[in-house]
């Protein structure tokens, strides 16, 4: 089954890609409006100020050609006439023109309201000599007002004197309007296949950028299942490059790193084994002796008794420590064998407690004979169960509780449950993360005690053979607990069944 990692990280990469996606959609969306809306605005620009240039132009030519014939002060018909001969200026009939004489007015068409003429553009005219002109839109029809004010040459021919006239001019913008929805509409088009590249181009760089990203995705998981000669592809000098060369750097120092820790841990377990047993026969012969001795310390001077019963608890201590080492020796070197048998779990808890004189020191919660069949092998699950009632006992308090019970879960299926409970002091919760590590002593000026530092180690290795766990904690009311839980065979008794 896949971890939760593993499922996670392709949706990383998922998630980069639609990134990657999305952001050059945007910045192509952003570059396209961007460059549409400048082409647009200038194309517009130009194409009314080209239009409008023209009008004014032509309006001023045709004023500038009529204007001699006009007699100031003027009548209103003079001013319709000249209104009709600046509209007829235009072949297409779509000059519409109101020529102002104080509070005389006329246009070139009778009856025209002139709506679009605005009092701005009125003022304008009014102030300066200058032509002026202002774009409105009436009923959703644009149009170009220009004005201007009529004025005659000098007789000397070097200045202009202001006849009084204006002269107001409005044109239909239709066509230019047309071309400017034309160019909105082609902006609009061009977007969609700007996008459209985008999205492409995209994907494209994704690719690129995601390929290596993935390689390396598939490198780091190698490295962490153990292949640490794994090694990535260099091409380029990019970034990207450059991180496939640290990463290969990297593994190649972590390589040599573990080779050299490897190679110094078979040499310390092969010196521990070694060791051990080398002084397992001249132990045994001073285990020999001193069981002489024992017997006639009786017999022996004070000091010279207390000698030999200190020589023969330390010999039997030390006799011990190369028991417990050996055994680390055969688990660090995967030589621990298993020895299963179908046996009653219960009933090996007893013969463990029996076989140390410890069944009236030691208070039970055990199932029925035959309640809970476990397929374990007989001499671990006794190591297991000796090292934690005698931890029990040595570091904790009266009364201890050895309980057994079976479990059930959904996920992990049926487990055998042996919990060792003391009524002592409990565990420090900065050993607690410690208790099953090798020689470890949460107080290092702490006196000697009887054990080798190894039996906490040795119940964990024991249970890993097994498939199974054990922990440490502290009840609520006090004290130690240790909790170690075995698979059971499926075809085992009811795992609900206990006492």
């Amino acid at each position: 089954m896949r971890s939760l990692r593993d499922r996670v990280r392709p949706h990383r990469l998922r998630g980069l890609r639609v990134r990657l996606v999305l952001g050059f959609a945007f910045v192509a969306a952003l570059t396209a409006t961007s460059t549409g809306a400048l082409t647009f605005r200038e194309a517009r620009t130009g194409v009314l100020r080209q239009s409008q240039d023209t009008v004014i132009d032509a309006l001023r030519t045709q004023v500038g050609r009529l204007a001699p014939g006009l007699d100031v002060p003027a009548d209103r018909a003079q001013l319709r006439r000249f209104a009709a001969d600046v509209a007829g200026a235009e072949p297409s009939g779509t000059w519409r023109v109101l020529v102002a004489y104080g509070e005389l007015e006329a246009t070139s068409r009778p009856g025209d309201p002139f709506e679009e003429l605005t009092p701005a553009v009125r003022d304008a005219v009014h102030d300066g000599p200058a032509t002026v002109f202002q774009r409105v839109n009436r009923g959703g029809r644009p149009a170009l007002v220009v004005g201007m004010p009529v004025t005659f040459g000098t007789a000397d021919g070097h200045g202009t004197i202001p006849s009084g006239i204006e002269v107001y001019l409005t044109v239909p913008q239709t066509a230019e309007q047309a071309t400017i929805d034309a160019l909105v509409t082609a902006v609009e088009r061009a977007t969609v296949p700007a996008l459209a590249l985008a999205v492409v181009l995209a994907l494209l760089a994704a690719r690129g950028v995601l390929r290596p990203v993935r390689a390396l995705r598939r490198a780091t998981r190698s490295i962490a299942q153990g292949r640490l000669d794994t090694r990535l592809a260099v091409h380029g000098s990019d970034e990207l490059a450059d991180l496939s060369h640290t990463f290969n750097e990297t593994a190649a120092a972590l390589e040599k790193s573990v080779a050299e820790l490897r190679g110094m841990e078979a040499r310390a377990r092969r010196f521990a084994a070694d060791v051990s047993h080398e002084l397992r026969t001249p132990l045994a012969a001073m285990a020999a002796v001193t069981d002489v001795l024992d017997e006639d310390a009786a017999r022996l001077d004070l000091d010279t008794a207390t000698a030999v019963r200190l020589i023969s608890q330390e010999t039997v201590k030390l006799a011990r420590l190369v028991d417990d080492l050996m055994e680390i020796s055969r688990f660090d070197a995967g030589a621990a064998v298993l020895h299963r048998n179908r046996i009653d779990l219960a009933e090996s808890l007893r013969r463990t407690l029996g076989a140390r004189a410890w069944t009236d020191l030691v208070d039970t919660e055990l199932p029925p004979p035959g309640a809970l069949i476990g397929d374990v092998d007989p001499r671990r699950l006794d190591v297991v169960v000796a090292n934690l009632v005698g931890n029990a006992l040595r570091h904790g308090a009266r009364p201890v509780l050895l309980r057994l019970r079976g479990t059930r879960t959904p996920d992990a299926g049926r487990h055998a449950v042996i919990e060792v409970l003391d009524s002592g002091p409990g565990i420090p919760a900065d050993v607690l993360p410690h208790v099953f590590e090798r020689f470890y002593k949460s107080d290092a000026a702490r006196t000697r005690t009887e054990g080798s530092g190894l039996g906490l180690a040795i119940t964990a290795e024991n249970v890993r053979v097994h498939d199974g766990t054990v922990r440490a904690a502290n009840r609520p009311g006090g004290g130690a607990v240790f909790t170690v839980e075995l698979p059971l065979p499926h075809d085992g008794t009811s795992p609900e069944s206990g006492p």
